[in-house]
């Protein structure tokens, strides 16, 4: 496997995003970074396509204040994580698998309270389906877990077909885009930081194609599998999900009516944010965790 790694000069003086990364190997020996911010209970931040740790910028400090520990692991192809260098590299089981190996494996966290976005979703869900002593809540924003049932939306297929059909990804662009209330100039280029050229970019572009969108989708049954234990988890579920997520709207009525553990809780919407409601609502989102947490 071909793999790149984003020159650390890449990263320096990121808007809004002060600390150093911690670094830990997969079970293939792919090194993945991650942020570990705070003491306390444990809350673990994953996010999805095409972003990185960057995006809970506006979360961590207003966890790590009312007394949180916070890990956010950048995903193997973004950030300051390893890049292999073709899509071909990545699957959904593979990114699955690294994302495991490093938490559990390597950094053996249990007693997880779990916020998951886009494809953090579509990982961490598996996760906690796969492991789910090590969780002890979870909540979801913008995001799901495909099971090959259900078409998705025209906007998703619009952004899959672009992203199919080009090479150079723009990610900073893409990000902004994602955001009710765009980005500043500074702020989209730490999301185009982790990519020096289109070589780098084979994850994003692979992601699209690897959500499972038919039965004989190669992760359908994993997936189908973690629905079945999905539908049994009576711990915490929260739903926070945005107004204005084209590609999302209405996922959380999946997730509320699928689990047991979403019954009963203050399941929120936030207003007046778009796919990236971190970036759009970021401290607000934080507080809503912050009280459910407390709940």
């Amino acid at each position: 496997m071909d793999v790149l790694r984003t020159p650390d000069e890449r990263f320096a003086d990121l808007p809004g995003y002060p600390w150093e990364p911690q670094y830990a190997d997969t079970s293939d020996g792919l090194r993945m970074a991650y942020l570990d911010e705070g003491s306390g209970p444990l809350v673990l931040l994953l996010h999805g396509e095409p972003t990185w740790s960057y995006l809970y910028r506006k979360l961590v400090p207003v966890l790590v204040d009312a007394g949180y520990r916070v890990v956010a692991p950048d995903l193997i192809g973004f950030g300051r994580s390893d890049k292999p260098a073709r899509q071909e590299d990545y699957t959904y089981a593979r990114h699955v698998e690294w994302v495991r190996s490093v938490l559990f494996d390597r950094l053996d966290l249990t007693d997880i309270s779990l916020f998951c976005q886009d494809w953090g979703g579509l990982i961490g869900l598996r996760l906690v389906a796969e492991h789910p002593d090590r969780f002890t809540r979870v909540a979801a924003g913008n995001t799901g877990l495909p099971d090959g049932t259900r078409r998705l939306p025209d906007a998703w297929w619009q952004f899959a077909e672009f992203v199919q059909a080009t090479p150079d990804l723009p990610i900073g662009f893409l990000v902004t885009s994602g955001c009710a209330d765009g980005l500043s100039a500074q702020e989209a280029a730490a999301y185009d930081a982790p990519f020096p050229d289109a070589s780098y970019k084979a994850g994003p572009r692979a992601f699209p194609g690897l959500i499972p969108q038919t039965l004989d989708d190669p992760a359908t049954p994993d997936n189908a599998r973690a629905w079945d234990v999905l539908s049994r988890w009576d711990k915490p579920f929260l739903s926070a999900f945005s107004d204005e997520d084209p590609i999302t709207a209405g996922g959380e009525r999946v997730l509320m009516e699928r689990i047991p553990g979403a019954q009963g809780q203050p399941h929120t919407t936030i207003t007046g944010g778009g796919h990236f409601l971190q970036e759009d609502r970021g401290p607000e989102l934080a507080q809503v965790l912050v009280d459910w947490l407390r709940h």
